[in-house]
Parts: structure tokens; C-alpha cells; sequence
């Protein structure tokens, strides 16, 4: 029992944070998982990792149009 109570009290990690952030992002997230994130973890991680994914999306994107462009002529 107590074994259980640590768990949901634990929270997620760097990796998990930004694992659920691209599954959220893509449409995936398991319903474990929001809940985890839910009870566990802290608003403001999850605004970083999102604003960071969403930074680097864009940019990433923006890169790829700028390659394909420049080798169109």
C-alpha cells in the first residue's frame, strides 16, 4: 500500500516531461500518463517543455522549407 502511495507522489522526470509533452503535442497521451502528470507534476514544467517543443518545431519546420526552397532554384 505505502509502495503505491509513493508512486503517485513522485514526480515525473526530465525525460517523462518531455515525453508526454511530444505525445500531447502529437495526440497519443495514454490516459496513465495524463493522470500522472496531472497529480504529480508542476504546471510550469509542462508550460517550459511545451513552449520549448513548440520553439523548436517551428524552427525545425522553417529549416526544412528554407532547404527545399533553395534547391528549387
Amino acid at each position: 500500500m505505502q509502495e503505491n502511495k509513493n508512486k503517485k507522489t513522485e514526480k515525473p522526470g526530465f525525460g517523462q516531461i518531455m515525453l508526454s509533452t511530444l505525445a500531447a503535442a502529437i495526440g497519443v497521451q495514454s490516459n496513465k500518463n495524463r493522470e500522472r502528470d496531472f497529480q504529480s507534476g508542476s504546471i510550469m514544467h509542462y508550460l517550459v517543455a511545451g513552449i520549448i517543443f513548440t520553439a523548436l518545431f517551428v524552427l525545425i519546420l522553417a529549416w526544412i522549407v528554407k532547404g527545399v526552397l533553395s534547391n528549387m532554384g
